[in-house]
């Protein structure tokens, strides 16, 4: 199993979004949602110190493929601990099927554990925290007043600037409903509900509404 110390060097320095802060809140998540699911917790704990190791980087050109990057990456420190094929191969598919707008779905109630506790990470006050990190790390606007198309589809206007609102519009405004597990889903209401506030109130202020 790698260490914490380890793990600690796979991650830059800073990253407000993907840094090792991240990693030790999705682990912590993550053990405690394998007791309740009775998960693997060896398997549970190597896939989350190991799910954003390679490519993961806010900004990076390998974000959208971070998944697979980390799985091969797993690989090969799980291989050089000796730990035999079918585990790692279980790890791995953990890790490449955690990400939201990812390829392969997860299947095994690991791959389930590893994928709540990630998203979990990115609702509540946390959730909030990241996802304004990575406008002020991407250039973007914290709000931006989408346009009707993409409030219907999910497809920008052309010239239609992204910004937290928008990523709240598609994608974390509907992180509880995607959660796997029954554990997952009880610790979402209370972060989902704090992260609807917020962005309802970003909104109505951003109108001089509020």
């Amino acid at each position: 199993m790698p260490t914490i110390d380890q793990t600690r060097s796979w991650y830059p320095d800073f990253d407000p979004v993907h840094g090792f802060d991240h990693i030790l809140r999705v682990l912590r998540l993550a053990e405690r949602l394998a007791a309740a699911e009775g998960a693997d917790l060896e398997v549970v704990r190597a896939a989350a110190l190991l799910h954003d190791a390679s490519g993961a980087e806010t900004g990076g050109a390998g974000r959208a493929e971070h998944q697979h990057h980390s799985a091969d990456f797993a690989k090969e420190v799980l291989v050089a601990e000796g730990w035999p094929l079918e585990r790692i191969a279980a790890v791995q598919h953990c890790i490449r099927a955690h990400r939201f707008r990812g390829d392969e779905s997860p299947q095994t109630i690991e791959a389930k554990v590893l994928f709540d506790a990630d998203k979990l990470d990115v609702i509540g006050a946390f959730g909030v925290a990241r996802t304004l990190g990575y406008d002020v790390v991407m250039g973007w606007p914290f709000y931006a007043e989408p346009s009707q198309q993409f409030k219907e589809t999910g497809k920008k206007e052309e010239g239609e600037r992204h910004s937290s609102y928008h990523e709240y519009l598609f994608k974390l405004g509907k992180i509880k409903d995607r959660l796997q597990t029954a554990t997952g889903r009880k610790l979402a209401q209370e972060r989902q509900a704090f992260m609807n506030a917020f962005f309802e109130q970003l909104d109505a202020e951003a109108r001089g509404e509020r």
